[in-house]
């Protein structure tokens, strides 16, 4: 039999733990019953997903451009997901902050970004450009 899956952590010590884990009860539990089971987690094939975790300095730092271009009534800090995202691996490298722009108009129901149902306001788009390139500028400004 073979069972394929994903597991997921808000921080890498907890993925480290976890694929240990992992590996202890999938090749242990099966000598209870005189069996035998392996652990592949594919990393040649498959590289695993580090934790998205912000740096402090530059997420206050977009956290005031954001303020101070959009006003700080259209900031919420929205709550740890635990998704699986390429820019987690630039955030090993340098010093990031991982952040979302609303593409949802004012009244509309918000759908999963990864399903049929949503339906962006294209007219978020261009504030959420600006608001990338102010982050950059200013970080470049200050530095």
């Amino acid at each position: 039999m073979t069972l394929g899956g994903t597991f997921r952590s808000m921080t890498t010590q907890g993925l480290s733990y976890l694929r240990k884990r992992i590996q202890e009860v999938i090749e242990g539990q099966p000598l209870v019953g005189r069996c035998t089971a392996k652990v592949d987690f594919m990393e040649e094939e498959l590289r695993p997903y580090p934790a998205t975790v912000n740096d402090e300095g530059v997420y206050i730092h977009a956290k005031v451009v954001a303020e101070s271009m959009l006003g700080e009534t259209n900031m919420r800090l929205c709550p740890q997901v635990m998704a699986a995202e390429d820019f987690d691996f630039y955030a090993q490298k340098i010093p990031a902050t991982f952040f979302s722009i609303g593409v949802c108009g004012a009244g509309k129901e918000i759908s999963p970004v990864h399903t049929p149902h949503l339906v962006v306001d294209e007219g978020a788009l261009p504030i959420g450009a600006a608001l990338h390139a102010a982050v950059a500028i200013e970080y470049l400004n200050k530095h």
